[in-house]
């Protein structure tokens, strides 16, 4: 109850000074040391070491160590996949095969004549291409490359577009994503018959329901911000056109996502390519082409110092954000306020319909928290069979919501790796882009349970 107390007021102090307009990185940071540091002397039987690292041999240096621990992890990780794809699309743009691509997208899309449209149905293609793309970080960095500028110069707003790739990866779906898999565990099934039979009929309504929401939030934010929607002018630079390149150049930033798609258990799933590896072949492929074009070696190679300088440019924005915000979130469990969720929901008596409802938003509102699905759903995955067992029902009717709420509660947290991203692309703060999502989020999320409810 205690840990539960401090991390509620920790986490309402933070709360406070990011919205506040406070580097965000620093509040983050502090507030997640506070907590190692009160458990440290509340608490001192937890450890306070970040995973499976070992004591450095006093408690005060192990607060300062778990940063760099949880560095560590994240540049490892997630902050590998933003820094590469962020440094790649440095390097379309430099090239010019950003524009190349949008010239040759727009021209069909150009006679829909409505951008709205083609941005609720750029959510559900985006949400199916998450089955193939599992990092929710790594499709958002590619959407952002590939489908960004074309939504921009189809006549949406930069924060309605950005916005809508923050929600690519809503539901984690498909027997790729590791949260899948644990629940199919969980639940004592395949993880492919768990996304066939369990995930994709609940996630084609919650899907429709998102696109819908999609297109009248975006609409209305638009509106209400001034913005006038309608197809926009490609911008050119003060000092003349923008550099004409071959028309080959247009498939140059996709060729991350077609590696990504075809040597994967959808097509070759002998062979496996992630996402930052795609991107280091494709900013190779990009070098060579560049060599083809302009014959001459020194601006070429110049060229691809833009890709290293474009991955430390995403490091200082979002990486470091992404650290910090790891911090807190570790130390939020590590006081204890998680254990403490988890044990009044065990004592509450709940039916087991409610039950579901409770653990889902449990796991949605510790997503939100810390701007991690993983986290947080294996945080409560593990009660959810023996729940089950209880009340004699099939696990999977539980797991199924608390495994889809996860990706959900990361879609409205203004600390989550794939927000943060988005919004510096939008020109506007994670708290904005929340904005605009919060109610597409809030009606996928009904619109999962009671598809759960009616079908499972």
């Amino acid at each position: 109850m205690a840990g539960f107390i401090i991390g509620m007021i920790v986490t309402a102090f933070a709360a406070w000074f990011i919205i506040k307009n406070y580097q965000p990185q620093t509040v983050l940071l502090l507030a997640g040391l506070s907590l190692l540091l009160m458990t440290a002397i509340f608490f001192p039987q937890r450890s306070i070491l970040y995973g499976k690292a070992v004591s450095i041999g006093w408690v005060g240096g192990d607060i300062f160590a778990f940063v760099k621990e949880s560095l560590t992890t994240q540049v490892a990780g997630v902050g590998l996949i933003i820094m590469a794809a962020g440094g790649f699309a440095d390097y379309m743009d430099h090239i010019k095969a950003s524009n190349a691509m949008v010239n040759l997208c727009i021209k069909p899309l150009q006679m829909i004549k409505a951008p709205y449209v083609i941005l609720s149905i750029g959510y559900i293609l985006s949400q199916l291409l998450h089955v193939a793309i599992s990092s929710a970080a790594g499709l958002a960095m590619l959407l952002l490359v590939t489908f960004f500028p074309v939504l921009v110069r189809l006549g949406v707003s930069k924060a309605a577009a950005a916005s809508m790739i923050g929600m690519s990866a809503f539901m984690d779906l498909g027997p790729a994503v590791g949260t899948a898999n644990l629940a199919a565990k969980h639940a004592n099934m395949e993880a492919a018959v768990y996304f066939a039979h369990y995930q994709l009929p609940v996630a084609v309504g919650v899907m429709l329901t998102v696109a819908i929401l999609i297109f009248f939030t975006a609409r209305y934010f638009d509106a209400k911000e001034g913005f006038a929607a309608g197809e926009q002018e490609p911008e050119h630079p003060a000092d003349g056109p923008v550099e004409r390149v071959p028309g080959f150049y247009a498939l140059l930033p996709v060729f991350p996502v077609v590696l990504v798609l075809v040597f994967s258990p959808l097509i070759v799933s002998s062979i496996k390519i992630d996402v930052v590896t795609a991107m280091i072949i494709g900013a190779l492929l990009a070098f060579f082409c560049e060599l083809l074009v302009k014959r001459d070696v020194k601006t070429a190679c110049r060229g691809v110092q833009v890709f290293f300088k474009g991955m430390g440019n995403m490091f200082a924005s979002i990486v470091s954000l992404l650290v910090c915000a790891d911090v807190f979130a570790q130390g939020l469990q590590i006081i204890g306020a998680v254990d403490f969720i988890i044990h009044t929901v065990q004592t509450a008596g709940y039916g087991f319909a409610s039950m579901t409802v409770v653990m889902a938003l449990l796991v949605c509102v510790t997503a939100a928290l810390t701007g991690s699905g993983v986290a947080a759903f294996f945080s409560f995955s593990g009660l959810a069979p023996g729940i089950a067992a209880k009340f004699g029902e099939n696990a999977v009717r539980m797991i199924l919501p608390m495994q889809l709420m996860a990706g959900m509660g990361r879609a409205i947290s203004p600390v989550a790796g794939v927000i943060i991203a988005v919004s510096k692309a939008g020109e506007c703060s994670p708290f904005m882009i929340v904005r605009r999502t919060f109610i597409p989020a809030i009606g996928g999320m009904l619109a999962m349970l009671i598809c759960n409810g009616l079908l499972n």
